[in-house]
């Protein structure tokens, strides 16, 4: 089934999850904010200082290189979703996100971090489907991650919304698993939640 996910094609996943949501009344919008943007943790506004010591200790962990880094432009960086009446950013995370880059991601997340959703859940996830999950774009660059990287810079924007967004003054990042490719099922599965958090 995952391997069928990893088939699909790009954007059918949040399409059917977004659609799901629209059934349920809740209208949800693609966004960006201009303070995620592919600078990282070095483009973060003076406000979310509190989180660039644990985004910058991700960052060197994953084996990113601080001066290319910072080199980049601070073009945003699309997201999945936004609910417009809240702010709330919801991700919807595929087969790709749960890989062991992902797992060790979560050694630096501060004590006491805001998060919607349970990351105890997330790194269960992360070690059952890291063995296929790792093997995705195995081979492909990432400024700054250099040849291979681009798992590991995955993993460090996830950890840039997750502990940027709340330091900003929304509500956390609601994280929304779908490592089947389906979502549909996505929402259905985690709809109590979704709704309970936009409510």
């Amino acid at each position: 089934m995952s391997r069928y996910a990893l088939s699909m094609p790009v954007g059918d996943c949040e399409n059917a999850f977004m659609e799901a949501a629209r059934r349920e009344g809740v209208e949800l919008v693609r966004y960006k904010k201009p303070w995620i943007n592919q600078r990282g943790h070095f483009g973060l506004p003076d406000r979310a200082f509190g989180v660039t010591g644990p985004l910058n200790s991700i960052f060197l962990s994953l084996g990113g290189n601080s001066t290319e880094q910072a080199a980049k432009r601070t073009t945003a960086l699309p997201g999945d979703f936004m609910h417009p009446p809240t702010g709330t950013i919801i991700e919807v995370d595929e087969l790709q996100h749960f890989t062991s880059f992902r797992l060790q991601s979560f050694e630096y997340y501060p004590t006491g971090s805001r998060l919607g959703f349970e990351p105890d859940e997330y790194q269960e996830l992360c070690r059952k489907f890291a063995p296929e999950a790792d093997k995705y774009r195995q081979s492909k660059t990432a400024v700054a991650f250099g040849p291979g990287g681009r798992q590991r810079q995955r993993a460090y924007y996830d950890a840039l919304r997750d502990l940027a967004v709340p330091a900003m003054g929304l509500p956390p990042v609601i994280r929304i698993p779908a490592a089947d490719g389906n979502g549909r099922t996505a929402f259905e599965r985690n709809r109590e939640r979704i709704l309970h958090a936009l409510s």
